[in-house]
């Protein structure tokens, strides 16, 4: 897993696609905004009926099947869908845009805290006020969504999210395609299983 990072000090920055518009996409958007490493070039859906509509005055451009064609004028892409009662739409999109060689960056909120000595995985977003400390490991096409906090040494893998005041202790490990509710609570040194669902509130101590 490499962190994917760009230098704001670029005079031209790249354009993005995002893939979904709803509610998740919003709070993607103003993230993407707020580090000015990107020029947000339109939105796609899976509905072509959608194409035309705005998304906080950004356009919706096309739909899947416009990706292949886009790639010949886009390199960065980025997937905006939500995920709270499976991980399979982000999972589709993803290896979609890896199989038509987007590039998918690491997304990290400028009023969010990443430990120089964390790793996070291609085309993962953290979202404002969450908090990675030392040793941590995120995996790809991950949401670590706005206050959640993942401590030193903890590891969540691929396809996760962990949602809203969340916190991953120190040494857990969160197996792929997780959620974890919002104010939930790992306990340290455990391992939740993969294509779990934590709901919001709950705490998981052993």
């Amino acid at each position: 897993m490499e962190t994917l990072l760009f230098n704001q000090n670029v005079t031209q920055l790249p354009d993005i696609l995002l893939i979904g518009g709803g509610g998740h996409c919003k709070s993607v958007i103003d993230v993407i905004e707020l580090t000015k490493q990107f020029i947000i070039a339109g939105i796609i859906e899976r509905d072509e009926k959608l194409v035309g509509r705005t998304v906080l005055n950004y356009p919706v451009i096309g739909c899947d099947n416009d990706l292949e064609r886009l790639r010949g004028k886009y390199e960065y892409a980025f997937v905006t869908i939500g995920q709270i009662k499976t991980p399979e739409p982000r999972i589709r999109m993803f290896n979609l845009l890896k199989s038509l060689d987007y590039t998918l960056p690491v997304i990290v909120s400028p009023i969010a805290y990443v430990s120089r000595h964390a790793v996070i995985g291609e085309g993962t977003v953290i979202m404002h006020y969450a908090l990675i400390n030392a040793g941590a490991r995120i995996g790809r096409n991950c949401i670590i969504n706005s206050k959640a906090l993942i401590e030193h040494d903890a590891v969540v893998e691929d396809n996760c999210h962990i949602s809203t005041g969340a916190i991953v202790n120190g040494g857990t490990i969160i197996r792929e395609n997780t959620f974890l509710g919002s104010n939930s609570i790992a306990g340290q040194y455990i391992e939740i299983e993969s294509n779990s669902v934590v709901g919001a509130g709950r705490s998981i101590l052993r």
